[in-house]
C-alpha cells in the first residue's frame, strides 16, 4: 500500500489531473458494473418470488417483506458503492484515515458535497467522479425501484382479492360442515323416534337388542358425518393451494 502512494508522488504535476482521470474512470466503470450486477441479481431474486407468491395461498406480510428486502438490497449496493471509493481513496493514499475516506467518498458519492475533507488539488478531480457514479447508479436503481413498486402494487391487489375468495371459501366450507352436522342431528333423531316406537310393547330382551342396534346405526351416522366433513376440508385445501391458477370454482357461481 506504501509503494503506490510513491509511485504516484513521483508523477509530475501537470500529469497527475489526467492520471486522477484515468483511475477515476477505470473505478466509475467497475462500480457501475458491480452495481448492474447487483441490480441483475435483486430483479431475478424478485421477480423469482413474486412468481411463488402468486400461486398458491394468499400471503400478504411476505409480499411486504420481500419489498422491503428488495429496497434493503438496493440500498446495501449504493453502500457497497461508496465503501469501494473509499478503499480506493485509502489504498491511493489521497486521504489518511478511513472514518476520512468514507465520509469523503459517501459525501461525493450523495453530491451532497465534500464535507471537512479535500483532496489534494491535483487529484480534486476524482471527487466529480466519485458524484458522476452516484448519478449512474441512483438513476439506474431508481428506474428498477419504480418497476419493482409497480409489480409490487400488482402483486397486493391480486393476493387481496386471492384472499377474499379465501375467505368466501372458507365461509363456505363452514356452512356445508353445519349442514352436515344438521343432517347427522336429524338422522339421529329420525333413528330414535324410530327405535322408540318399535319398543312399544317389546320385551325387554327385544328392547336391548334394539338399543344395541340403535347405538350401532348412531355410531354409523356420525363416522359417515366425520368421513363428509373430513373430505370437505380436505376439497377446501386443495381449492385453497390452487388459489392464483385460475382453476379454482368460484362458489357464486355454484350458487346461482
Amino acid at each position: 500500500m506504501t509503494g503506490l502512494p510513491t509511485l504516484l508522488a513521483k508523477i509530475p504535476d501537470e500529469s497527475k489531473p489526467m492520471a486522477a482521470l484515468a483511475i477515476g474512470s477505470v473505478t466509475l466503470v467497475l462500480i457501475v458494473l458491480l452495481h448492474g450486477a447487483g441490480i441483475h441479481a435483486i430483479l431475478v431474486l424478485h421477480t423469482r418470488r413474486l412468481r411463488r407468491l402468486r400461486t398458491g395461498r394468499p400471503h400478504l406480510v411476505t409480499a411486504v417483506f420481500l419489498f422491503g428486502w428488495a429496497v434493503f438490497l438496493m440500498l446495501a449496493l449504493h453502500i457497497a458503492g461508496f465503501a469501494v471509493w473509499a478503499y480506493a481513496l485509502l489504498f491511493l493514499g489521497l486521504v489518511p484515515h478511513a472514518y476520512d475516506a468514507i465520509n469523503f467518498a459517501a459525501n461525493a458519492y450523495t453530491t451532497l458535497g465534500f464535507g471537512n475533507v479535500d483532496l489534494i488539488s491535483h487529484w480534486r478531480i476524482i471527487a466529480p467522479i466519485i458524484g458522476i457514479s452516484g448519478l449512474f447508479t441512483f438513476a439506474w436503481t431508481t428506474s428498477v425501484l419504480a418497476n419493482i413498486v409497480s409489480a409490487h402494487r400488482e402483486l397486493m391487489e391480486l393476493l387481496e382479492k386471492e384472499r377474499e375468495r379465501e375467505f368466501e371459501m372458507r365461509s363456505s366450507l363452514r356452512e356445508e360442515i353445519w349442514k352436515s352436522l344438521q343432517s347427522e342431528q336429524s338422522a339421529e333423531y329420525a333413528t330414535k323416534s324410530e327405535e322408540k316406537k318399535e319398543a312399544v310393547g317389546a320385551s325387554i330382551l327385544m328392547r336391548i337388542r334394539a338399543w344395541r342396534e340403535l347405538k350401532k346405526r348412531i355410531k354409523q351416522l356420525r363416522e359417515a358425518r366425520a368421513v363428509e366433513i373430513f373430505e370437505l376440508r380436505r376439497k377446501e385445501r386443495e381449492d385453497e393451494e390452487k388459489l392464483g391458477q385460475g382453476d379454482v370454482p368460484d362458489k357464486s357461481d355454484k350458487k346461482e
